[in-house]
This record gives structure tokens, sequence and C-alpha cells, in this order.
């Protein structure tokens, strides 16, 4: 989570390819954080929209079902 007006620096970011303009959005994190990893989630299947998270930004795209995985192996446990 992110803090509109927070000045840190996040580990990772999270998006869900479901919100509304989320590519609009990756795009504007990656602008604010030029190396953090950006990981996308959607549905199984929409090849189309991963593609479309890359270019704007994403560094990984992941299966809904798979994006908690995805996720915790990047935290020490």
């Amino acid at each position: 989570m992110l803090k509109k007006r927070g000045t840190e620096t996040p580990d990772c970011i999270v998006v869900d390819l479901a919100v509304r303009n989320a590519c609009d959005h990756i795009a504007q994190l990656r602008a604010t954080f030029p190396l953090v990893d950006i990981i996308v989630f959607g549905p199984q299947y929409d090849p189309e929209a991963f593609e479309a998270a890359k270019r704007a930004g994403a560094t990984e795209v992941a299966a809904r079902g798979s994006i908690v995985e995805r996720v915790s192996r990047r935290f020490p446990k």
C-alpha cells in the first residue's frame, strides 16, 4: 500500500488489471518508481492485457490464482 503523499519507496507494487485505467496507473507508478518491481495480475488467459501491462512498465505478470505465491516469494519468511 502506498500513501498518496508518502515519500517511502515500496519494496514491490502489485496492481490488479481489473481496475479502471490499470495500464495508465502502471505507467505512472513506473515513472515514479523506476527501480521497483511492479507485478500485475489478471484473468488466467488474457495475453493482450498482460502484454499491455508489460508495455506500460510491469516487471512481471501473473494469473489471478498465482499472485499470492509470486508476491510471497519476494519477501523473507
